[in-house]
């Protein structure tokens, strides 16, 4: 287990992830079809090349999903009760096939539960692609369990 017990979590604290991803068009592909998103945008060189950006861009839900998975290790790892919510989301750059995308994570709040065994943590969340330009951005709320009850 490797992620921070609720008192570990200190507000105003930003949690550098070591992990990056290089996003293949493969990757982008596969997300699609098993979410069943056939968003031409994502998938078709003629219509993408149509458009504002000229061709075909990842599929913002995958960079969302993506950026959790990169920053659970650090975070939640088996110390998560739930995971309470996702808010604020925000695209306000495109990630091309072949960007390479890492994260960094903000405690914006925190506060205990009424049980004493848990707490609540909110969570910026920001993603970055190779030339430092913001992708993706979130706020990620989450039930974590106090150290002492970690084991329970």
């Amino acid at each position: 287990m490797s992620g921070l017990s609720y008192e570990e979590f200190e507000v105003g604290e930003t949690i550098v992830h070591d992990k990056r991803r290089t996003i293949s068009e493969s990757d982008n592909q596969r997300f699609c079809d098993m979410t069943m998103n056939q968003q031409p945008l994502h998938l078709d060189d003629e219509f993408a090349s149509e458009t504002q950006f000229g061709e075909r861009i990842v599929n913002g839900i995958y960079t969302l999903a993506l950026a959790v998975g990169m920053t659970i290790p650090d975070t939640t790892d088996g110390t998560v009760v739930a995971n309470l919510g996702y808010d604020n989301i925000e695209h306000p750059e495109p990630v091309y096939h072949g960007d390479t995308v890492r994260a960094e994570t903000t405690v914006r709040d925190k506060r205990e539960t009424s049980d004493g065994k848990r707490g609540i943590v909110t969570m910026e969340v920001e993603v970055f692609n190779q030339d430092d330009d913001v992708v993706c951005s979130f706020e990620r709320t989450v039930l974590s369990i106090k150290r002492e009850f970690v084991d329970e």
